[in-house]
């Protein structure tokens, strides 16, 4: 298991991230926590379980008004209780597990595990179908992200945000632009390279690097991109596998370069300039979280109504300028454009709108058993020390 902070834990101009955010109309107060893994209904309509600081929130400088959450409300009349419980997609699996094993509900009705996680809720048949023809605002989702191999008919989940793994690195420790994965293992940058504890990123850049595709991930076919991993931990070239904190090691330049996530890189190198992302000449991996119904979950309609608004453009764009991450709605970027000044620079960004040589250089992974997902697992906890 992997016991990382979220990826969503930007450094720049958000503060601390908040344990548990409730909304009712116009109201923001904090709560103290996640209880996903309470059976049970809520008195909220939607009750979402979602990574921190992954919305926009009432009072941002750049729009003002309430926020995407109360927007929702006024619009819908709708309550939408809005919790930030997940930091990790396995530790988050381990919560609700008890209950969604045996039958029973979760409290939350709409929660956001990442793709490869959200195949395996499915897989164990813990998710519940969308209602689909009540979000006519599907029509507007990237194609790349409609039906995805963890989701092949398209009936369980749709995409929240999406975004890239690579290597962020810091130009005035390396003194030179790093371009490829076995730049990492320079050893004039012996003991200030940072690894994540995220298997599939960290695994999937190396074996890339490799040669080895991700779409039909075998334990046997990725030996190599392990071994690897082993020896230069064993050189002393890593300094640490961590989670977001890996932005502190990069302003502070404990690490001269590690591997990283597009938007807190993006974020992070506004206020240092010297902070660099770069997707591999040998490719990056993309990701993307969802939104699932687990099993048993009411008010599906209710929640079907959150993810038509979020689908809308308008509302879309204010949500990526705050999170910036990829967007998986079509339309985001003139929405951009409109909104002016910080905002309206991110649509020329190809961390948020890759064109088709970018996406052509990313590869996500194909899905794993039970069996193979152990195996992945357990090997990499060896190796990070988890």
């Amino acid at each position: 298991m992997t016991n990382r902070v979220s990826r969503r834990r930007f450094m720049t101009g958000t503060g601390a991230a908040v344990g548990g955010l409730v909304i009712a109309p116009g109201i923001l107060a904090a709560c103290g926590g996640s209880d996903s893994s309470s059976g049970g209904s809520s008195a909220a309509d939607v009750y979402f379980d979602n990574w921190t600081l992954y919305i926009d929130k009432p009072g941002d400088k750049l729009y003002g008004k309430g926020g995407t959450l109360d927007e929702f409300q006024k619009s819908s009349g709708k309550k939408i209780k809005y919790v930030e419980g997940y930091n990790d997609n396995n530790e988050y699996f381990a919560k609700v597990q008890p209950l969604l094993s045996a039958g029973k509900p979760i409290a939350p009705n709409l929660i956001a595990p990442t793709f490869w996680m959200a195949g395996r809720y499915i897989t164990l048949g813990w998710a519940e179908k969308l209602p689909l023809s009540k979000v006519p605002n599907a029509k507007n989702l990237l194609t790349t992200l409609q039906k995805p191999p963890s989701d092949p008919t398209g009936e369980y989940t749709l995409p929240w945000q999406s975004g890239m793994a690579g290597i962020a690195y810091n130009q005035k420790v390396t003194g030179r632009p790093i371009t490829k994965v076995d730049d990492l293992w320079d050893p004039a940058f012996k003991g200030k390279i940072g690894m994540l504890t995220e298997m599939r990123d960290t695994i999937g850049l190396i074996a890339m690097a490799q040669g080895i595709d991700l779409d039909k991930p075998t334990y046997d076919k990725f030996v190599p991109a392990f071994d690897k991993l082993q020896e230069e931990v064993d050189k002393g070239q890593i300094r640490a596998f961590t989670g977001n904190d890996y932005v502190e090691g990069l302003e502070q330049g404990n690490f001269a370069a590690c591997i990283g996530w597009s938007g807190d890189v993006v974020q992070l190198s506004k206020s240092n300039p010297d902070i660099k992302f770069v997707i591999p000449e040998s490719g990056g991996t993309l990701w993307f979280d969802t939104m699932l119904v687990p099993k048993g979950a009411q008010n599906t309609d209710s929640v079907a109504e959150w993810m038509n608004y979020v689908y809308d453009p308008v509302n879309a764009a204010r949500i990526t300028a705050t999170v910036q991450y990829i967007s998986p709605v079509q339309g985001v970027q003139d929405e951009l454009k409109k909104m002016g000044g910080e905002a309206a620079a991110l649509a020329d960004s190809q961390l948020l709108f890759p064109d088709a040589t970018t996406l052509a250089n990313l590869q996500s992974w194909g899905n794993l058993d039970e069996a193979e997902e152990q195996k992945f697992d357990e090997r990499f906890a060896e190796i990070s020390g988890a």
